[in-house]
């Protein structure tokens, strides 16, 4: 990403916690000025302290970029450090959980470009998704800005309406629990058989992680590459046997538990 703009006019970047953290290591690593990085951050870490970028200083008077990645429970009371910002000139960039992008214009102005992001857990290693959409003041520049830096911590997507954003966290924003809770499931089925806990635990590990990388790299869809495994009459499809079930088997129980968080993620805004 070229970081021009940003290393002439400045990034503020309101909170700085895992995930602001993980986006601020991300640049760092692609090339920008720490020093073109300012840091709002009661609590800041040690980590943040040892990366040079201006912490709880003076901030630029019109910076290109500011970032909200402060907790949904926070904003009432930080948004005002930052109102000035508001009107056109600096692009906001959210990752904030729950707040929906008429509270920013509300906030800082109907003429404010806000860009509402939506990433995940993984961007902590660098292997996030994150789903982007703007308000109609942004532009296509902005868009490609925050991709930019949103690509930072994994792949991103642009989506269409801002309704979206419910699903998308029900299934990549809440998907990495789901995943998480199978890799349990599957190390106890395996000591359930008869495997020592440590070992069941990294064949789980390993399994889930590698048929994630397989099913990315693959010109193969998943469907395929399940097909690929499955033998006639084999042991795969002895178990698939289970998982398939069309009334009690994964399929209907992952649609369910995506439909649960997506609702619940619609409950929460209003």
């Amino acid at each position: 990403m070229d970081f021009s703009e940003i290393s002439r006019r400045g990034l503020v970047m309101l909170g700085c916690g895992k995930m602001g953290s993980a986006m601020l290591a991300g640049w760092l690593d692609r090339g920008l000025d720490p020093a073109s990085v300012h840091v709002i951050d009661p609590y800041p870490s040690d980590w943040l302290r040892a990366q040079g970028v201006v912490i709880n200083g003076a901030m630029p008077d019109h910076p290109a970029v500011l970032m909200i990645a402060v907790k949904p429970q926070m904003m009432q009371e930080a948004l005002p450090q930052v109102a000035r910002f508001g009107g056109g000139g600096t692009l906001i960039l959210s990752v904030a959980a729950g707040t929906p992008i008429a509270a920013y214009e509300a906030a800082f102005g109907a003429a404010t470009r806000v860009i509402r992001a939506m990433p995940n857990t993984p961007a902590a290693v660098g292997k996030g998704i994150s789903a982007i959409i703007g308000n109609a003041t942004t532009t296509a520049a902005d868009l490609d800005m925050a991709e930019g830096l949103l690509s930072a911590i994994g792949q991103v997507v642009r989506l269409s309406d801002e309704d979206q954003i419910d699903a998308v966290t029900g299934l990549s924003g809440s998907g990495p629990a789901y995943i998480f809770y199978m890799i349990d499931a599957l190390a106890a089925a395996g000591m359930a058989q008869g495997l020592p806990p440590e070992m069941a635990m990294q064949l789980a590990k390993a399994t889930v992680a590698g048929a994630g990388a397989l099913a990315e790299q693959a010109t193969e869809t998943p469907e395929q590459l399940r097909i690929n495994v499955t033998s006639p009459n084999g042991t795969t499809q002895a178990g698939l046997g289970v998982l398939m079930d069309d009334a009690h088997g994964l399929m209907p129980l992952i649609t369910a538990t995506v439909a649960a968080a997506t609702d619940r993620s619609r409950e929460l805004k209003r």
